[in-house]
């Protein structure tokens, strides 16, 4: 890990420290994923368990998937399933993933890419391993966020968008110090890959030992840090976090990370994921595979599901 990137940082676009920036955001709280398991059995970390929505707004939820080394016959996926009202964001760091979905979306993500699915007013999809990794084993890191979608978006026809690692914007501070990979959004005057209904920021960002980064950030975005791997700091008042932890952070429009050079890790480099977003602020009703504005919605999803109107399985299904 991870699996996008350069040999040398300073021959990328540098993003320079904010020089107008009003107000550093602080840190409001961190919290710890706890351990679980999805769809045919593999491990996950629930990255916002236990973080109040009014701090996630517009995202609904976050799971690390691995990192874990799979043994020949050991890598699972998700059966096929149903989703409505929001979009699904996978982005694979190490191993492959196939999607297929009954809008006639679907391809395979592998070593950085990421796959958008907007599912909108519904549709059933299915992730899993190909076959190839299954009978080998090998290792296997990603992550899967749920970006919520605004009531005027919900029932909107499902979208896929197919973003190749090799299409991510890199970027290095302006000290060379952090690379990092602009998947969707925008920072600096530079712009992502990734189109999206409700404006987003999302960066997988990798600082070196001993180094710091201060970003400019939206005031009007929530702001999130999720460590992937290692050890570091964030904000001004230097507090501690680590893999499978997650930073809020308050008001302001700048941030800061940090490595802690001096904490022994397996990762070299602090792996974090950044993500911010412009929160809708509507009602959010959220059920298993839906994401809804009202309890009557949710419910009409369940009924449009068992009806078959959210789709059928095609036939050519893997």
């Amino acid at each position: 890990m991870p699996a996008v990137t350069v040999e040398n940082p300073l021959t990328l676009p540098r993003l320079s420290q904010p020089l107008n920036a009003v107000q550093e955001r602080k840190v409001l709280g961190v919290a710890t994923a706890p351990r679980g398991f999805e769809g045919e059995g593999f491990p996950v970390r629930r990255a916002f368990a236990g973080i109040d929505y009014k701090h996630l707004d517009p995202f609904i939820m976050m799971d690390q998937m691995g990192e874990v080394d799979y043994a020949p016959g050991e890598p699972k996926g998700t059966p096929w399933h149903p989703h409505r009202g929001f979009e699904t964001v996978t982005y694979i760091i190490d191993g492959t993933f196939v999607h297929q979905d009954s809008h006639g979306g679907g391809g395979v993500i592998t070593d950085g890419d990421t796959q958008w699915m907007t599912a909108g007013s519904g549709l059933l999809h299915i992730e899993t391993p190909p076959e190839s990794l299954v009978m080998s084993g090998g290792l296997f890191h990603g992550l899967q966020l749920w970006v919520n979608l605004p009531a005027r978006d919900k029932m909107i026809a499902p979208k896929y968008q197919d973003i190749r690692g090799g299409s991510v914007k890199l970027l290095t501070s302006g000290d060379g110090g952090a690379l990092l990979r602009l998947i969707a959004g925008d920072i600096g005057g530079h712009k992502g890959p990734g189109t999206t209904h409700t404006p987003i920021t999302m960066i997988h960002m990798s600082v070196s030992p001993g180094a710091e980064v201060t970003l400019p950030w939206r005031a009007d975005f929530n702001a999130l840090a999720y460590g992937l791997a290692g050890h570091g700091s964030a904000g001004a008042e230097r507090q501690p976090f680590e893999m499978g932890q997650t930073v809020v952070f308050g008001r302001g429009d700048s941030l800061t990370i940090r490595t802690d050079g001096h904490r022994n890790s397996d990762s070299a480099n602090f792996e974090v994921v950044l993500l911010g977003g412009l929160p809708i602020r509507e009602p959010m009703m959220h059920y298993g595979p839906f994401v809804m504005n009202t309890h009557a919605e949710l419910a009409q999803a369940f009924d449009d599901f068992k009806a078959g109107r959210l789709g059928t399985i095609p036939t050519t299904a893997t």
